[in-house]
Parts: structure tokens; C-alpha cells; sequence
């Protein structure tokens, strides 16, 4: 199956709708010969946005994208490449968990120099900052787009309160309003973009670029037993994750996913990701991979959209409700 695109929300831009992200794996699992590998396999079946952030391995996981990129010598017009920030890379006043104007414009150069870019396509703050004027940090976003840093700015994970207040600020002084949003959205969460982001769509033209569609892995079926070794769980500094990922009954209602998965002939990870990509809302849906060939695995759910019948949908939400 080709690869769909779509508008990043009410932007021109066009995204994959299954795209490539570097969080976790960059750095801790996967160097730069194996990140070229995987950018390259997922590139040649479609695959144009590739996402990323300051805070992913400290900045290692900018550098090694964009050194692969430079040896894949991609002309810069063919993908989309984002960053994200807020939580910095140092313990300062003013250089971590904030979104103040200085951090920003600081932190937005940092970016481009570990990626050796003139610019990165989507910049996100990565977190709202409650001690800073949201106003300042529209402002601070539009300028830096104005600067040519970045094409187009969103949020991740902000309340929708909070992104319908940065999108009429930047509206009321006609800047650059934010495009983009960028939740956690999976078969276990999803009162975020089902409901409390649900007038943002047509009111703000939000779009959508969503993460963690395998709920770090206990989608896939990997945790039924356990905790295996090499596993993301298993990584030093990722233990808060372990509780959620052995949870006796989301783990139950993954065992019966997958008779689900089983009747379409697919694996777990192909349906959770073909799943969200069913969205509408949804502009990109964000796939991991520490190999191609779960490069290749992930991007095989495209086939999987057109089997969720509402039969189908309806059996899922039955075994996994979801929050």
C-alpha cells in the first residue's frame, strides 16, 4: 500500500501518515549507522517526517539524525524534520523547564547546531510553562519562525485550555499561531484527543502528530511474561514505565487484542498503529524502531486501515476501553 499524506492540520504542509521518531531509541539502542539504516528504510517506503527533540539523549539523539541526514544527503525540500523544546540540556535558571524568551531563542540555535540544519520544519514546546506568560511564548515562537529557524510551531502535551489561549493571543496580534499539537495517543490513551482536544480541531484547525502508539511496547505483546532483556523497560532511568507496562489488566485485554490481530493476519503492533492512524485528526502518527526490520514491520499497518471495519472498532473498544 502507498503512503497516504496528510495536511498538517489547517497548514499546507503535507506529512507521512506514518512518520519516524528518534525518542528512547537514538543514542541508547541505535548509533548513526543504524539510524541512517532505519531513516533510509523508511524514507524509501514513503516516510517524509522524521521528529526529534532537545531533551532526547541529552542533544546526542539531534546529533545523530543529523549526521545521518548529512551522509544521506537528502535534498532539504524532500522531508520534514522537528525538534522540541523546554526541558533544556542544563540545571540553569533560565535553561531548563521554561519557555521563556530567552531559553527559547537559545535553545532553538543549540537545536539547529547538533542537527546542522538552517532550520528545522516543526518546533515544539514540549511542555507548557506555568510561570511563564503564554504570551511571551507565542511571541518568542513567532519569532523565531519570522527569524527562518523553523516553518511551522505547536505544543506537546499542553491542555487545551492552554493551546486555545497561545493560538487567539497569536490571532489577536496576527502572529504566527501554532499549527501542531503533539499528544500521547494509543488504544490506552485517548480521552486527550478523542474529547478534551475535540473542538480545538475545527475551531483552531489543530493537526496532530502523535506519539507512543504502541504504549511503549505493551501493545506489542512483549510484556505478557515479564520484562525482557534489551527491552525499553529494561534501559536504566526508564523504571517509571515498568509499572504501566506489566499492569495485569491492560496486559489481559492485550491477549485478547490479539485474537483481533490474528483474524486481519496481523501482529499487535500493526493494529495499535493502524488503529490511530484511522484518526482523522490524526495528521502523522510517530513510529519508533531500533532495526529496519521494524522499520519495515511498522510501516506494513498501512495495509491493516482498511480491515478496521466498525465491527472490527467496535470489538476493540470493547477489550481496551482505554482511559
Amino acid at each position: 500500500m502507498r503512503m497516504p499524506y496528510r495536511r498538517l492540520g489547517r497548514s499546507g504542509l503535507k506529512v507521512s501518515l506514518l512518520s519516524f521518531g528518534s525518542w528512547v531509541s537514538f543514542g541508547a539502542q541505535v548509533d548513526e549507522d543504524l539510524a541512517l539504516d532505519c531513516m533510509t528504510a523508511a524514507r524509501e517506503q514513503g516516510v517524509n517526517f522524521f521528529d526529534n527533540a532537545e531533551a532526547y539523549a541529552a542533544g546526542e539523539s539531534e546529533r545523530i539524525m543529523g549526521r545521518a541526514l548529512a551522509r544521506a544527503d537528502w535534498a532539504r525540500k524532500s522531508y520534514v524534520v522537528s525538534t522540541k523544546l523546554f526541558w533544556g540540556l542544563d540545571d540553569g535558571v533560565n535553561t531548563s523547564n521554561t519557555l521563556n524568551r530567552k531559553y527559547l531563542q537559545q535553545a532553538i540555535e543549540g537545536s539547529l547546531d547538533r542537527f546542522g540544519l538552517d532550520f528545522v520544519d516543526l518546533v515544539f514546546c514540549h511542555r507548557s510553562d506555568p510561570e511563564t506568560p503564554i504570551e511571551e511564548t507565542v511571541w518568542a515562537m513567532h519569532d523565531m519562525i519570522t527569524r527562518g529557524q523553523a516553518l511551522y510551531w505547536g505544543t506537546s502535551e499542553w491542555a487545551a485550555d492552554e493551546i486555545r489561549a497561545a493560538y487567539e493571543i497569536a490571532e489577536r496580534h496576527h502572529l504566527h499561531k501554532p499549527v501542531m499539537e503533539q499528544p500521547q495517543y494509543n488504544l490506552l490513551h485517548r480521552s486527550r484527543v478523542e474529547q478534551e482536544y475535540s473542538r480545538l480541531y475545527e475551531d483552531c484547525g489543530l493537526g496532530l502528530t502523535t506519539w507512543s502508539p504502541l504504549a511503549s511496547g505493551v501493545l506489542t505483546g512483549k510484556y505478557l511474561n515479564g520484562i525482557p532483556e534489551g527491552s525499553r523497560a529494561a534501559l536504566p532511568g526508564y523504571e517509571w514505565l515498568r509499572d504501566e507496562l506489566t499492569d495485569a489488566k491492560v496486559n489481559a485485554g492485550v491477549r485478547k487484542l490479539k485474537t483481533v490481530a490474528d483474524e486481519l493476519q496481523c501482529t499487535l503492533a500493526q493494529l495499535a498503529i493502524a488503529w490511530c492512524a484511522r484518526n482523522p485528526h490524526v495528521s502523522t502518527v510517530i513510529t519508533g524502531a531500533t532495526s529496519v526490520e521494524q522499520v519495515n514491520e511498522n510501516l506494513q499497518s498501512l495495509a491493516v486501515l482498511p480491515k478496521l471495519t466498525d465491527s472490527i472498532l467496535k470489538r476493540i473498544d470493547e477489550l481496551l476501553p482505554g482511559d
